[in-house]
């Protein structure tokens, strides 16, 4: 027998500055579903979640929950007030007796519990919402955006947490991967309309690219039509000297439908121009060290990145990533060892915390009062590499209206505001982007852009970021940090690094800093005072052992994707994956021929110390 909803909305409508953001919206949750709530940033998925909460009310229209089930919101912005920890709040739905379970959510989600409300930060109290509503087991969760703030490891624990519960939940999320792993329904706001699939999200693109395939195909019919009836209006009065009012009626009905007509928003035109190139050698790191206090960022690390790398940078969050991408970018020192910049860079930067936006100022101003892009807050222009254009038809290439111009930025979404962020960087050229954490808040969309834009780039990409999709889309090399100094450089993204890792490839042993197989092929070792040597260094010792390895793992890749690249059909049917492996067998067949060097380097030189 069926069980009645969770939750039911009826005829919902809801109208914002003169233009209705829903009409006559329809939709049930039941008990136990697994749904993805998905839409372009500023369709109104937010805002129809507050409406499921009860936190936002609808101009018309019912909410209707289940007599005795527990519905609960994660707050984007909690009220910490009245208690004194992190810890405190977030146990504050579940009884005293049960306190254990938000214990085990916290530590899942790595939060501090002793952390008072006034020191946390805005990450910190987006965790402790999480962490209280999944502590409190409701009938339905309205989870929005949980994973922002979340490092990988944390995403894991939620995913796998999710994906045992017995509860319900509205999932909005721009981590694909994880919206693959846990929903089997989709709820689309689109255009005021919320439409239902069953099927989870990785269904998703399919329904959606059909759906707008057979409203273009209906439109097309529609315009034909109106475009025959104005034929007949016109040619055939003057045959019958008196109108049929009824195909005049129908004519006029044709029009008004037509007018009716939501277009679609359309993808944002987002352009980057590399610029001039810059040198080949982005950046050397020698031997680097950097410290605070007693805790150890970085040790003994080494790595040379080339002109049109992508090298992703991952690990637990406060683990030292943005510090080891600002000593790369040469924006901090470190302790010790040796940084080499390149020549003729023009980096731009994707700050994460969004810094470079004034929340009191207008979009507009945001664009027109910044001394790099050569323009000044009097301007109604802003230059766009090189290129003078107005800055609402500029904003427009990103999808904001007229209107959100000259509106402050504070009001704007968080997808919304990275958009804004992007059309700054895109607007002067680059040869290397530095994006901190660039996939929060974007909506599917626009990642896919970002994305496509990112593999015709032809400048140096160093990337932090959390979600697994993007990194496994764009990056060529990732630079796994563990915590305690360790960092080891991977090839690949982020599926090549965690299978790499598992085989116990480049993991680094107790007594001495981890080998690192790209850095080690191409970092010349430190001068040092001449001295004799009667035998190789511990360091070519573990680097002569550990190579024969390296090599046989980097040969069996090729083999692969040698055989991967064998089919005939690949690239007709995959031109994007036909050029990623063709571009990572070159990588490979380079890094092995580097390492094949280096060992007989080694080996000729042991051969000769000992005689």
């Amino acid at each position: 027998m069926n069980r009645p909803p969770l939750l039911t909305l009826a005829d919902i409508s809801l109208t914002f500055g003169g233009n209705p953001l829903f009409e006559g919206v329809q939709l049930a949750v039941q008990p136990g579903d697994r749904v993805a709530l998905v839409g372009r940033n500023g369709s109104g998925k937010s805002t129809l979640l507050k409406i499921m909460a009860g936190l936002t009310e609808a101009d018309r229209g019912t909410r209707f929950v289940q007599p005795g089930a527990m519905v609960d919101y994660m707050a984007q912005d909690p009220d910490l007030s009245g208690w004194a920890t992190l810890g405190d709040y977030a146990a504050s739905g579940v009884p005293e007796m049960e306190r254990y379970r938000a214990d085990i959510v916290m530590e899942g989600l790595k939060l501090d519990p002793a952390t008072r409300p006034e020191a946390a930060s805005g990450g910190e109290r987006r965790r402790a919402a999480l962490a209280r509503i999944v502590a409190a087991e409701p009938e339905l969760m309205l989870l929005d955006e949980p994973t922002n703030h979340l490092d990988i490891e944390a995403i894991g624990w939620l995913e796998e947490h999710l994906a045992q519960t017995r509860a319900a939940f509205v999932l909005i999320s721009h981590d694909r991967a994880f919206l693959r792993r846990l929903t089997r329904a989709t709820l689309w706001v689109d255009r005021g309309e919320v439409r239902r699939q069953e099927r989870g999200f990785e269904g998703f693109e399919e329904w959606r690219d059909k759906t707008f395939e057979e409203e273009e195909q209906s439109r097309h019919k529609l315009d034909r039509l109106i475009k025959a009836e104005g034929r007949w209006a016109v040619e055939g009065i003057s045959a019958r000297r008196k109108r049929n009012m009824g195909r005049v009626r129908r004519l006029q009905g044709l029009r008004e439908e037509r007018r009716g007509q939501i277009a679609r928003t359309g993808v944002a035109r987002m352009e980057i121009d590399s610029g001039p190139k810059s040198g080949k050698l982005v950046v050397e790191a020698i031997e680097v060290a950097k410290s605070f206090g007693a805790r150890s960022i970085i040790r003994d690390f080494s790595i040379r990145v080339m002109r049109g790398e992508r090298v992703a940078l991952v690990g637990p969050n406060g683990v030292g990533k943005t510090t080891l991408l600002n000593i790369l970018t040469g924006q901090v020192a470190p302790d010790s060892g040796t940084i080499r910049i390149g020549t003729n860079l023009a980096p731009a930067l994707f700050d994460q915390n969004r810094a470079q936006l004034a929340p009191e100022k207008s979009l507009w101003a945001s664009l027109t009062e910044d001394p790099d892009l050569g323009v000044s807050g009097r301007s109604d222009q802003v230059m766009v590499r090189g290129t003078p254009r107005h800055v609402v038809g500029y904003l427009k290439e990103f999808l904001f209206d007229e209107r959100q111009a000259r509106g402050p930025v504070s009001a704007l979404s968080g997808g919304e505001k990275a958009r804004l962020l992007l059309a700054r960087i895109m607007a002067r050229a680059s040869n290397l982007l530095i994006l901190d954490e660039p996939t929060n808040d974007l909506d599917v969309e626009t990642l896919d852009l970002l994305q496509e834009i990112l593999d015709d780039y032809d400048g140096t990409v160093l990337l932090v970021s959390h979600d697994r999709d993007f990194l496994d889309l764009v990056a060529t090399t990732t630079i796994a940090m563990e915590g305690d100094g360790r960092a080891t450089v991977y090839a690949g993204g982020w599926s090549d690094y965690r299978s790499q890792r598992a085989e116990g490839l480049g993991e680094a042993p107790a007594a001495a800093p981890a080998p690192k197989p790209r850095a080690q092929a191409a970092a010349p070792e430190p001068a040092t005072a001449p001295k004799p040597q009667d035998r190789l260094s511990y360091k070519q010792s573990l680097r002569l052992e550990a190579l024969p390895a390296e090599m046989e793992r980097v040969t069996a890749e090729i083999a692969r994707l040698e055989q991967f690249l064998a089919d005939p059909e690949l690239f007709s049917t995959a031109p994007a994956k036909f050029q990623k492996a063709s571009d990572g067998l070159v990588e490979r067949q380079e890094r092995l021929a580097a390492m094949e060097e280096e060992w007989l380097e080694l080996e000729a030189l042991r051969e000769e110390l000992e005689g």
